[in-house]
């Protein structure tokens, strides 16, 4: 098992700056590619930015390409989003997920993704 938990959250005005984190326990923490996934009410939930295992690969989706980073501190077990340029449409639940992966590559299936948080609200005021 691996237990996440992701953090910061919060209220911005558009044209602000948040940092998610999420850490992760339990095993191997390089073992694992990770995932920044998002959901807004009403809608599926859409990837947002990957990582592989040594931060080689990342990955992000068009509507946040430029804006947005995701990194990985693996000595902390740590995952970031830092989240530059806040629209009103990022306004969505942001959770982290882990995908076990044997080799260094991201991982694109959404299905692949073992564990995850429980979600941390974003909310972008215009």
């Amino acid at each position: 098992q691996v237990q996440l938990v992701e953090s910061g959250g919060g209220l911005v005005q558009a044209g602000g700056s948040l940092r998610l984190s999420c850490a992760a326990s339990g095993r191997t923490f390089t073992n694992y590619a990770m995932a920044w996934f998002r959901q807004a009410p009403g809608k599926e939930r859409e990837k947002v930015a990957l990582i592989s295992r040594s931060a080689v690969v990342t990955y992000y989706a068009d509507s946040v390409k430029g804006r947005f980073t995701i990194s990985r501190d693996n000595a902390k077990n740590t995952v970031y989003l830092q989240m530059n340029s806040l629209k009103p449409e990022d306004t969505a639940v942001y959770y982290c997920a882990a995908a076990a992966s044997s080799t260094e590559g991201v991982v694109t299936n959404y299905k692949m993704y073992a564990f995850w948080g429980q979600g941390t609200q974003v909310t972008v005021s215009s």
